[in-house]
C-alpha cells in the first residue's frame, strides 16, 4: 500500500490535527496503547505495542487487541474522507468486520495500514494489513462501514 499525498485543503487539514489531538487523549486509546501514528483522506496507519496485560493465556497479543486495531485503522482512514461530515450531522459505524490471524505476537509493536478501495455514499468497503516490526504481516482484515446520520445512534 502507499500512503498518499498530504491533503492541502485546509478544513481538512484542521479536521486531521483535531481527531489526532483526540486520540492522544482518548481513553480507550490510552488503555491498550493504540497510536494513531498519520492518516489521510482514504487512508490511516496505527500502532499498538505488545504487553503482557493485553494477551491471551498462551502469553501472543489476544485476537480482539488486533481485531480493534484494524477496525479504528479503517475508521481512521475514512474519517477523512468527504462521506463523513465534520458537522456533527453523521457518524460511520461498522457493519461487518473480517479478521484473518496470520501469525501470532509474541513482543514488539504491530502496524496496522488500512486503505478505502470502495467509498460509497453510504456504504463504504475498507481493508487493512498488520505487521510487526520486521515487515511479516500478522494479521489482513476487512469491514463495511455505513454512514447514518447522527439522531439514528441516539436511544429510542
Amino acid at each position: 500500500m502507499t500512503m498518499p499525498e498530504m491533503p492541502t485543503d485546509p478544513a481538512v487539514l484542521q479536521a486531521r490535527e483535531a481527531i489526532l489531538a483526540h486520540t492522544r487523549e482518548w481513553p480507550f486509546f490510552k488503555l491498550i496503547g493504540m497510536e494513531v501514528v498519520d492518516m489521510r483522506p482514504g487512508w490511516s496507519m496505527l500502532k499498538v505495542g505488545w504487553r503482557p496485560d493485553l494477551t491471551q493465556p498462551a502469553h501472543i497479543m489476544h485476537g480482539g487487541i488486533i481485531a480493534t486495531l484494524i477496525d479504528t485503522g479503517i475508521a481512521h482512514a475514512i474519517l477523512l474522507t468527504d462521506v463523513h461530515k465534520h458537522d456533527g450531522s453523521t457518524s460511520i459505524v461498522s457493519v461487518d468486520l473480517r479478521v484473518k490471524y496470520l501469525r501470532p505476537v509474541s513482543e514488539g509493536m504491530i502496524y496496522c495500514e488500512s486503505t478505502v478501495p470502495r467509498l460509497g455514499r453510504q456504504i463504504i468497503h475498507a481493508e487493512s494489513i498488520v505487521r510487526n516490526e520486521q515487515g511479516k504481516e500478522v494479521a489482513r482484515g476487512d469491514s463495511i462501514y455505513m454512514v447514518v446520520k447522527r439522531e439514528q445512534l441516539k436511544k429510542s
